[in-house]
Order: C-alpha cells, then sequence, then structure tokens
C-alpha cells in the first residue's frame, strides 16, 4: 500500500501566488545584498549577482553568509585605518 504525501494547501501562498510577495528585509549581507522574507507565505529570497531575486537555497545560505564574513572583516579594517 502507498503512502500519499499530501501537499500542503495554505491560503497565504495562494495569496501570494494572486497578489504577490510582500517581502521584507530579513537579514542585511552587505550594503547591496539583502535577504528577504515574504510576510504573509515566509517564503525566503535574495539578491543575486545580477541584482535580481531568487529563492534563498541552502547554497545561497552558504554564500551569503562566507560574503557577510568577508564584508565585516574589511569594514573592520577600513574603520581601524580611519581611527
Amino acid at each position: 500500500m502507498k503512502k500519499a504525501n499530501p501537499t500542503l494547501f495554505s491560503f497565504a501562498k495562494v495569496h501570494c501566488s494572486i497578489f504577490g510577495h510582500k517581502l521584507r528585509v530579513s537579514k542585511n549581507i552587505t550594503n547591496h545584498i539583502h535577504e528577504y522574507k515574504c510576510k504573509k507565505c515566509g517564503m525566503e529570497m535574495t539578491d543575486t549577482a545580477d541584482g535580481l531575486l531568487a529563492r534563498l537555497t541552502p547554497k545561497f545560505k552558504e554564500t551569503n553568509a562566507y560574503l557577510a564574513k568577508i564584508h565585516k572583516k574589511r569594514k573592520q579594517v577600513f574603520l581601524a585605518k580611519a581611527s
């Protein structure tokens, strides 16, 4: 006997598919790269190198974490030289 995988139905997902997502910045990676989260359905998105939005996959999460680390170090060096 096969067990069926029920797809989860959500009115928030239906609302977003009709009217679009209400994205809010959830995390600032650098001055130009941000992570976004939909206020209604909870879908996460991020900026790409092309300047477009893409779904936040584990690969993008890893890349964003690495970029944040580099940005933080450069910012610390810049502030140390400025003082």
